[in-house]
């Protein structure tokens, strides 16, 4: 099968990669509005750009109605995210965030979660997260319009917070005790726990 983008509506040519572009890391962003409401919420259109400088980007697509999401209208108010890395243990209260809350809304709350201060940016990190990235952002720009148009965000991190448990000898992330999940197709998840070494 050939599959022509430009001939496919957008709900179905969403359907296709996001089954073929697997596993994509989730990027669980926190974000403080204007009235100072914290916004949490997943994207898995998410990865690493690159360390010199060190960067991460993430991808909020529009919602059905064409208006942007809340944690890229706090970024574009304020310009400043953390990208909290989501551990299989919570898998449940980050699938909560994902729900189409009002900006009026504090995930945090609603997910029961608890908020810890950053140190060098105003949103709050997810205290029980393992591992977080304080950004600023980079750069912003719309890819898209109208209903699930993309937008790319680049944020500069300025802080990495990395729990003592999940560290290996050498002060590293371990993979195991790190236990991050990834997303595939439909509603369906998968987690890092079974891997294998190539040497290069």
């Amino acid at each position: 099968m050939e599959i022509d983008p430009t001939t496919l509506a957008h709900g179905e040519l969403y359907q296709h990669m996001i089954r073929l572009v697997t596993p994509r890391p989730i990027a669980w962003v926190s974000t403080l509005s204007n009235d100072g409401v914290p916004n949490l919420a997943p994207f898995s259109y998410f990865n690493a750009v690159g360390s010199n400088p060190p960067t991460l980007m993430f991808c909020p697509a529009n919602r059905p109605d064409g208006t942007r999401k809340d944690s890229l209208a706090n970024i574009e108010q304020n310009g400043e995210f953390v990208v909290n890395i989501v551990p299989f243990s919570l898998a449940e209260p980050m699938n909560q965030c994902g729900a189409p809350y009002g900006p009026e809304i504090n995930e945090f709350e609603a997910a029961g979660l608890t908020p810890a201060d950053s140190s060098h940016i105003r949103p709050p990190r997810v205290a029980e997260a393992p591992a977080c990235f304080e950004c600023v952002l980079h750069t912003a720009m719309s890819l898209g319009t109208g209903p699930g148009g993309a937008n790319l965000v680049v944020g500069r991190i300025v802080a990495i917070h990395v729990r003592d448990d999940v560290l290996d000898e050498k002060g590293r992330a371990d993979p195991d005790r790190l236990d991050s999940i990834g997303r595939m197709g439909g509603i369906s998840y998968t987690r890092t726990t079974e891997r294998f070494d190539l040497e290069r």
